[in-house]
């Protein structure tokens, strides 16, 4: 079976705090890659492919379709966020975004999104 993700633009960073693999991250102050935890506040660069504790390189996809971890309900279609957790979650107006479901997702699924930051 063929993989349905598809990373375009990896970039290496450093880990600011310990991240985990398939969430959606920020720069922090110092130019480094932390979990986004502010909802829809969040300026999210992209998505980790593997956890990394506190100073390790990470790489972070920040274009193309990429697997992410949900932390809450979506539909396929729908533009997401990230929750509290850098977990992606339903995005409301005003929110800065991430991307956009390609598939139906409940709470802890690992799924499909094509990486499009902007806001809704």
């Amino acid at each position: 079976m063929a993989s349905k993700y598809f990373p375009l633009t990896i970039v290496k960073y450093d880990a600011g705090a310990a991240v985990k693999a398939n969430r959606i991250v920020k720069l922090s102050a110092d130019d480094q890659v932390v979990h986004s935890t502010a909802a829809g506040a969040d300026a999210h660069i992209g998505v980790t492919d593997r956890p990394a504790e506190s100073g390790a390189a990470v790489d972070v996809a920040l274009t193309g379709i990429v697997a992410v971890e949900f932390g809450a309900a979506v539909n396929r279609g729908a533009q997401v966020q990230s929750d509290a957790d850098g977990k992606a979650a339903p995005a409301a107006d005003g929110d800065r975004t991430v991307g956009i479901a390609l598939e139906t997702a409940a709470a802890g699924d690992i799924r499909p999104v094509l990486l499009s930051p902007g806001t809704v």
